[in-house]
């Protein structure tokens, strides 16, 4: 679904963003210790058997991965980086298409950056006007 986001109407969606996205984390993290554990299954001269099941579980979690991020960007929310926790929603100020900038840790909506720009031409919301719808 694509919706431009206004600073309160992604304020407004940031509780459910930010379960999506710790749902995308739990689940990475999930990947990374299957991963692990294959190569320990290889380290270890294990029987076939073991790393064939280990790694159809590593399958499915990468699957379930891959389904939680559809979920999350689904609301119309990027994300720019799972491991830094950075997330844009597309927005406009004035004429022009920008994101509006959220990391983890943050506890609303304060910065945005032009559609070219990343994380480094963030600039706070305050000092540069309203965005508009």
């Amino acid at each position: 679904m694509f919706a431009l986001y206004t600073p309160q109407t992604a304020d407004k969606a940031l509780p459910e963003v930010k379960r999506l996205f710790e749902n995308i984390i739990m689940q990475k993290n999930h990947v990374v210790a299957l991963q692990e554990e294959i190569q320990t299954i290889i380290d270890s001269g294990s029987p076939f058997e073991g790393f064939i099941n280990k790694k159809q579980e590593l399958n499915t979690a990468v699957t379930d991965l891959y389904r939680a991020i559809e979920q999350l960007e689904a609301t119309g929310v990027i994300i720019k980086s799972v491991d830094e926790g950075l997330l844009d929603f597309p927005s406009r100020r004035f004429d022009e298409e920008v994101w509006l900038c959220w990391k983890v840790g943050e506890n609303k909506i304060k910065f945005w950056h032009g559609k070219d720009e990343g994380f480094m031409g963030r600039k706070p919301l305050e000092s540069t006007g309203v965005i508009e719808p």
